[in-house]
């Protein structure tokens, strides 16, 4: 039976009568940020920020499949007010969150061998960003527009919020940020972005997401 948080996203999902203006001035937002980085040439923070962005499209398709899966829930929903839904757990404003944040954890960056408490950055940035995301969806979920159906994957148990929901994210943009050169970060985050397309055409085609 679908839950009444499923049922909610649903009646949300891709309805273009919620569409709001706002959503104009922060998609060119995200444009400033992306086209700041191309005129400074700064390569390793910009397809970092795509792939932690591909990352998150990527995690949002199988929540998807989760719930066509079960036909009770998907591991999160947003039924928060939004410009429009995309899928059920990933609304536009969310979309274009992730895009810039993968752009502000890569600006942060110290050089790759600077050690923090003695040990290697990239591990505790790692952790650290990750742990950060899991307390904002805590206080997301609390505040009602975030939502979670199943017994392991909540608040009280926030594990897997951690180790799936969020580290693969950072692991993707620190990896492709630290790759040797523009040819491998291009690769990189072209397979990310092709994983997604292809299974967004197969299952949209489907009726799955």
């Amino acid at each position: 039976m679908v839950t009444e948080h499923a049922r909610t996203a649903l009646e949300l999902l891709r309805d273009s009568s919620q569409f709001k203006w706002y959503v104009i001035p922060l998609l060119l937002l995200v444009v400033y940020v992306y086209a700041t980085e191309v005129e400074r040439r700064n390569w390793n923070v910009l397809f970092a920020g795509i792939a932690l962005w591909g990352m998150d499209v990527f995690n949002e398709i199988w929540n998807s499949l989760v719930f066509h899966a079960t036909g009770r829930a998907p591991v999160w929903g947003a039924t928060g007010p939004t410009a429009y839904q995309l899928l059920i757990g990933l609304n536009v404003e969310i979309c274009l969150m992730f895009a810039v944040m993968g752009v502000a954890a890569a600006k942060m960056l110290p050089p790759k061998q600077t050690r923090i408490l003695g040990l290697p950055n990239r591990p505790v940035l790692i952790a650290a960003n990750s742990a950060a995301a899991v307390g904002v969806e805590i206080l997301l979920n609390r505040a009602g527009v975030l939502t979670w159906d199943w017994s392991w994957w909540h608040a009280s148990v926030p594990y897997l919020i951690f180790l799936i929901g969020y580290v693969p994210f950072f692991v993707a943009c620190f990896w492709v940020y630290d790759l040797p050169t523009v040819r491998a970060k291009v690769l990189a985050v072209g397979a990310i972005l092709g994983v997604d397309a292809l299974a967004l055409v197969v299952f949209g085609a489907l009726g799955w997401l």
